[in-house]
């Protein structure tokens, strides 16, 4: 798969992620994902009998830092700065749906 290809698909809000599986899908090295981890920029990620396991909500997170870091040339704390913002707006914009569906 290239880099400028989009991967296209939906996600089951309560199924877990490989580390692997998620680097794939964010077209990045494992290493890259676990110097992320490392850095403390992915909260949500867990490591279960040391295996780490990602939620829907952490490869969106993922796939967002990547994506500043690449076009944006963005050190890894500013993307995840980013991700942390976009993330609030993306949670207000819900709440303000859902009060405007009553």
């Amino acid at each position: 798969m290239r880099e400028d290809e989009i991967l296209v698909g939906s996600l089951m809000e309560n199924s877990w992620l490989t580390l692997e599986q998620v680097a794939a899908a964010c077209t990045v090295d494992p290493q890259w994902l676990l110097r992320h981890i490392e850095e403390g920029l992915f909260p949500h990620a867990e490591s279960v009998a040391g295996v780490w396991c990602f939620s829907s909500t952490s490869l969106r997170r993922a796939r967002r830092m990547r994506q500043l870091e690449r076009d944006f040339d963005a050190v890894p704390e500013l993307a995840a700065l980013m991700a942390d913002l976009l993330e609030e707006l993306d949670e207000l914009r819900g709440r303000v749906a859902a009060g405007a569906a009553r």
